[in-house]
């Protein structure tokens, strides 16, 4: 670069002039004046200056490239929302259920899959999760948010008689792992009612962690 040329130059000079130490007192006196003590002393400091603009440079680069991996978390976005097509009742089985949401109202980021009714998660963070249901009263209800294989939470309602329909939910914050998968299971021996504006699934990334 220019710098480094300059730099190369004046050393060269003050090389030179330094060089210059083996004639007699008399020619260096002549030849060099009082000039070139001044000019190696601008030199180291020219070099401390050159060296100091390194590392500042360095040190820009390494905070814009911190600066771009919180512009990159800060631009994922992860919502969606989902409700099941059809309105008949889903259930009872005799074993559990993923219910499968298959009337997607919004998959911003993709990671509800609705052939499956899971969702996984991208990235590691702090999601929120919702699920409503509408049911009949003539079957029970009960349904639990799931992560993974672990029960996270639950909503339910017994069997009533006198109770033409029934409606519930539930909701959490959940902080996942990559690759966690969180869905809605159908206890066994149980049902809802399909409905794309009543019985919905939801979520959203908080923040990452």
């Amino acid at each position: 670069t220019r710098m480094n040329f300059t730099l190369w130059l004046l050393l060269s000079f003050c090389g030179l002039t330094l060089g210059q130490e083996g004639l007699p007192e008399t020619e260096v006196t002549t030849e060099t004046g009082s000039c070139f003590p001044d000019m190696c002393k601008f030199l180291k400091e020219f070099a401390a200056m050159k060296a100091k603009l390194e590392s500042v440079e360095t040190n820009l680069k390494e905070t814009e490239s911190q600066v771009l991996v919180l512009k990159q978390k800060e631009a994922l976005k992860v919502v969606f929302s989902a409700g099941i097509l059809g309105n008949a009742a889903i259930g009872p089985f005799s074993t559990p259920r993923t219910l499968i949401y298959t009337r997607v109202i919004t998959n911003l980021g993709n990671a509800y899959n609705q052939n499956t009714g899971i969702f996984v998660a991208p990235v590691g963070g702090m999601y929120y999760f919702s699920f409503f249901y509408h049911a009949g009263g003539g079957h029970k209800v009960r349904l639990f948010l799931m992560k993974n294989n672990e029960h996270v939470l639950e909503s339910s309602d017994h069997k009533t008689l006198n109770d033409g329909a029934d409606n519930g939910g539930n909701a959490a914050f959940v902080e996942l792992q990559q690759g966690d998968q969180v869905y809605v299971q159908l206890h066994p021996e149980t049902h809802v009612f399909g409905g794309s504006h009543t019985t919905t699934f939801s979520g959203f990334l908080l923040h990452q962690v």
